[in-house]
């Protein structure tokens, strides 16, 4: 079962289960996770692959909502569920096959469309990183400079470095394999008939206008918000303001 990140206590609101992205872990999401744990019990998991959890040689949206299914039933389901980007496809997924087990859906920033954004130029540069040479965080944060331009993916992709044991609690190889089905989508049939949140960021290309058509499918009931002056890490960027917007979602009657 993937690894999970436990916070607050259970109350009369769902449990809200939360799917980080490529690249990500459960412990990214930990300021997020702290503040709706203030009303419900949150459940943050590290993806396989990704973090503490078991590798895989496969890394398909099919497998990935299938082990969201089984930590939601190993938590007495259904529960609300939150995904941003690869976790929010994942969702999806979940949603579309097993719809019994989600309450609400959050989809963050990311649509059930293929992308032709490859992401594998950042496996590369980890890979290209000297680990045996990498005694604390600043130094892989000082080698990605070559490879990365933007200082906050450089601090984002050393979170899952372990600087102990000197390895990437990625599963960087298999990752790299099965980027044409992270980019992609499993084209899932079915629909999700329960309320759905697509929440973008303002300045994000991920969520176009082109995209809702087929968004309506799949998800009839979905209603869409953005978060102003956000782009696509948008929980990041404006935390207080995707707080607030989950809140209110999640918490609407």
């Amino acid at each position: 079962m993937l690894n999970t990140l436990e916070y607050g206590s259970r109350t009369d609101l769902p449990d809200l289960l939360i799917v980080h992205g490529l690249y990500g872990s459960g412990r990214n999401w930990g300021a997020i996770s702290k503040r709706m744990a203030q009303t419900r019990r949150v459940i943050a998991v590290d993806q396989r692959n990704h973090g503490a959890s078991p590798w895989f040689d496969t890394h398909s949206y099919e497998d990935m909502a299938a082990d969201l299914a089984e930590v939601i039933a190993a938590q007495d389901g259904p529960m609300d569920v939150l995904g941003h980007s690869m976790g929010g496809k994942a969702a999806m997924v979940l949603a579309l096959t097993r719809p019994e087990l989600v309450n609400r859906l959050v989809v963050a920033d990311i649509a059930p469309v293929a992308y032709s954004h490859d992401q594998s130029q950042h496996i590369a540069a980890m890979k290209a990183v000297d680990l045996a040479k990498i005694e604390k965080r600043s130094d892989a944060m000082k080698a990605l400079e070559a490879h990365v331009n933007e200082a906050a993916l450089r601090s984002f992709f050393t979170q899952s470095l372990d600087i102990e044991t000197k390895k990437w609690l990625l599963n960087l190889d298999v990752l790299e394999k099965e980027m044409p089905k992270i980019i992609g989508w499993p084209g899932t049939t079915g629909i999700y008939e329960g309320p759905t949140l697509f929440l973008s960021g303002a300045e994000s290309d991920y969520v176009k206008s082109e995209h809702r058509a087929t968004i309506r499918t799949l998800f009839p009931n979905a209603r869409f918000a953005k978060i102003i002056g956000a782009g696509h890490w948008l929980h990041a960027e404006k935390p207080r303001e995707f707080i607030q917007t989950l809140k209110a979602w999640l918490d609407a009657a």
